[in-house]
């Protein structure tokens, strides 16, 4: 059967339980475990894998952010997050103005190196202000990138971007957003921030209930465990889960903002209703 691993972003703690009072990487690791998760995700280094084993947290996913366009330093990003204890490895990649067709070469570029190292997932996550901003550019990359190699592209999708974008509704969250199910269903990562059309990023709870727009959310969520799960190459995969919420950041530069609930409560929230959405998802 079809398995969910359930990843904390450390991301969602930063500037955790205040700015002044930030916890160490330690107590950050600690809640994790605490929380049910079963790992965490980041640009991992020696202490991560060090207090995830203290911890008893099995998977350990690495993160690369390549803007640069600079192929040569591929194989050390990909080397370092491996050395770290990263199977999977999720990649942000190149800018919001680099084309289709250079992104695509970029990534095949990657992809080779990946070979040569060995032993990791890669996955090209959906984001702004990198190639994969828009629908139309992500599904361009994807087509290039078969049409290249005769492969499917591993997408990480955090379709809350997407959702901005197109401003789209509770209504056709599921119609607009999983009409490429191959796609989906070809992914091992995902990046679930509850959206909905006018906000990438919504509460998750309001004096101590679930908000109307995660319970929307939750709805899409649904859709989509049952679209990978229904793959039949997905029956003894585990697909990896992160309940993607981002922290204030001063001056209101955040994915969080004034009013709303803190990313991490929040996210530990989350993490057990996307389990339930797992379960519902038949």
């Amino acid at each position: 059967m079809p398995k969910i691993a359930h990843i904390a972003n450390l991301w969602s703690l930063v500037g955790h339980p205040t700015p002044k009072k930030e916890w160490s990487l330690e107590s950050k690791i600690a809640a994790v475990a605490a929380a049910g998760f079963d790992g965490f995700t980041t640009a991992l280094t020696p202490e991560h894998t060090r207090l995830a084993a203290k911890y008893k947290l099995k998977h350990l996913l690495g993160f690369i952010s390549n803007n640069s366009g600079d192929a040569k330093q591929y194989a050390k990003a990909i080397q370092a997050q491996k050395d770290a204890g990263a199977v999977q490895i999720n990649v942000q990649l190149d800018d919001e103005d680099t084309k289709p067709s250079v992104a695509a070469k970029n990534w095949v570029k990657m992809m080779k190196e990946a070979d040569k190292i060995g032993g990791v997932v890669m996955s090209l996550e959906v984001h702004r202000d990198t190639c994969t901003e828009t629908p139309e550019k992500t599904y361009e990359i994807a087509k290039l990138y078969k049409q290249a190699t005769g492969k499917m592209i591993k997408i990480n999708f955090d379709f809350s971007h997407f959702a901005v974008v197109k401003h789209i509704h509770p209504g056709n969250y599921s119609s607009y957003l999983l009409k490429y199910p191959k796609l989906v269903q070809n992914g091992e990562q995902s990046h679930c921030r509850p959206f909905n059309g006018h906000h990438c990023q919504v509460s998750v709870t309001h004096n101590g209930k679930l908000t109307d727009e995660v319970k929307s959310y939750l709805k899409f969520t649904e859709d989509l465990f049952r679209c990978w799960k229904s793959a039949k190459q997905n029956q003894d995969k585990t697909l990896f889960v992160c309940p993607e919420l981002g922290p204030y950041h001063a001056g209101g530069a955040g994915y969080n903002i004034t009013g709303l609930a803190p990313a991490w409560p929040d996210a530990a929230i989350l993490r057990k209703e996307l389990h339930k959405a797992w379960n519902r998802a038949k």
